[in-house]
């Protein structure tokens, strides 16, 4: 369903006893259904999960239940392949190719890619990261970062930033610029604006921009 909420972790819960999504008049069955196990694990083709909503053309599932590789025909997991794991999920490729070329492809036709760490971090490591948003009108093409408390960049050589049309710095706080060496400061036309416009307008102007900075 396009307008239905994704959540994590019913996803990768194949043992809930309730399902919202769930008709109990519709549930699934199979009489088709096979299966091979022994004590290690099982391989079942037709498998019904346990709301009864979902189909699997083919599932593996390890001793322990939530170790288990699905490919699922239908209900509300149509055409999904899920693999969830007690433990650690590792991928590892490349060794027969160069720098240069691809190795690892994580492709979405449709619909947004989500990577969550609920109790840790994320970590992007490489000789070069790139961040490219392509957007087809101006409301798209955006890249947009927030943290609950700091946002840092430290132990670079350069930081630079390249604007074409504007570029913004603002705090409802304590805002400081320092340059141990040499600070350069350029514009066509540099204007200061204090809260002093607030009572009296100066010569060339600046209650119209103080106003502006300090809407809600």
């Amino acid at each position: 369903m396009a307008d239905q909420k994704i959540d994590i972790d019913q996803i990768n819960s194949r043992a809930k006893n309730e399902d919202p999504n769930r008709d109990g008049d519709t549930a699934k069955q199979n009489y088709t259904a096979q299966t091979w196990s022994n004590d290690h694990g099982s391989i079942t083709l037709g498998q019904v999960d346990y709301v009864g909503s979902v189909t699997s053309a083919f599932m593996v599932e390890a001793k322990d239940a939530r170790h288990t590789f699905s490919l699922d025909n239908d209900g509300t997991r149509k055409g999904w392949t899920t693999s969830t794991s007690p433990g650690a999920f590792q991928v590892e490729c490349g060794s027969d190719r160069v720098e240069a070329e691809d190795s690892l492809i994580l492709e979405a036709k449709h619909g947004n890619i989500i990577i969550k760490a609920h109790d840790g971090k994320i970590r992007l490591q490489g000789t070069d990261i790139e961040l490219v948003a392509i957007g087809k009108d101006d409301s798209r093409g955006n890249i947009v970062c927030s943290a609950t408390e700091s946002f840092m960049i430290h132990e670079t050589k350069k930081v630079l930033i390249n604007a074409s049309v504007m570029y913004k710095l603002s705090t409802s706080g304590i805002g400081e610029v320092t340059a141990n060496s040499v600070l350069k400061v350029y514009g066509s036309i540099i204007r200061g604006v204090t809260d002093a416009c607030s009572v009296k307008d100066s010569k060339v102007g600046g209650q119209r921009y103080l106003a502006d900075q300090n809407q809600d």
